[in-house]
């Protein structure tokens, strides 16, 4: 399996005349050995159809063609997006039939021609990184799991259990549609340019979700309110989606939870059963 190195990114970049901005978060992996780790830790096998947002020069585009079935890689940038097949045609020309590029931006894609993702492997930059991985795993029934390298803040924050101090509203909504773990640390100097901060590879296991007769939007709103402010007791926080805090510490109550409670201390199963209270609108 042919993956990139250094010196072939650094041409690549010359080529396309590329100046990695911090805006798209542009950091390239050009370490063979990260990339066969993160290949390795993602669990894809030849039956996989792997989706790949952000493939940039295509450094873990290669490992998983050398792994999965398919990809499907998303690229927003035109350049980049024109380039990748190609140097897939020159590094692993037998690869080249399971590789399928689309130019957009990740969060306005809805559908995906055939076949259907199994799995989403991505190196994904942090301005996007929780409202890209939330979109995709609502609109794609079919991805099963998947492991994102995100920034380690965010790691961390994706996977807290909650209870914890990082435990907020990306670990919650997403916990809606998947058990996420922290599975390692990938140091900045791996990528190119060298990024200011460590990586995290989050792990995410598609579940069902929770059991309840509220809407996912529902739920999602009553995380937002419990959040918006850490350090108020949910009687509070919730006093605007229940039109009082005294009618936000009833619906508490007919919920099972303590309205003195604040939201990082609810499970999915709980924010749920609070949504469950909404008034009808």
């Amino acid at each position: 399996m042919s993956l990139l190195d250094p010196r072939t990114i650094r041409e690549l970049a010359a080529e396309l005349d590329l100046r990695p901005t911090k805006q798209r978060g542009q950091n390239f992996v050009h370490d063979p050995n990260t990339v066969r780790r993160i290949v390795a830790a993602s669990g894809i096998g030849p039956h996989d159809a792997v989706l790949e947002i952000g493939p940039g020069l295509g450094s873990l585009t290669l490992g998983l063609l050398g792994a999965a079935a398919h990809v499907t890689a998303i690229e927003i940038e035109a350049a980049l997006a024109r380039r990748l097949p190609l140097t897939v045609a020159e590094l692993m020309p037998t690869a080249s039939d399971a590789l399928r590029v689309i130019e957009a931006d990740a969060l306005g894609v809805d559908s995906l021609p055939d076949p259907q993702p199994t799995a989403v492997v991505a190196n994904l930059p942090y301005n996007v990184s929780v409202p890209v991985i939330l979109h995709l795993m609502e609109r794609f029934a079919t991805l099963a799991r998947g492991l994102v390298m995100v920034q380690l803040e965010v790691a961390d924050r994706l996977a807290a259990p909650p209870g914890s101090r990082t435990y907020g509203v990306p670990s919650a909504k997403l916990a809606w549609y998947a058990d996420a773990r922290r599975v390692g640390t990938v140091p900045p100097t791996v990528f190119w340019p060298v990024p200011n901060v460590d990586s995290g590879l989050v792990a995410i296991t598609r579940r069902e979700p929770p059991p309840t007769a509220a809407t996912r939007r529902a739920v999602f709103e009553v995380i937002d309110a419990a959040f918006a402010q850490r350090r108020k007791m949910l009687r509070g926080a919730l006093a605007g989606l229940f039109g009082s805090s005294t009618d936000a510490a009833a619906a508490l109550e007919r919920a099972g939870i303590n309205p003195q409670a604040r939201g990082e201390v609810l499970g999915i199963a709980e924010f749920a059963r609070v949504a469950e209270q909404l008034p009808q609108r």
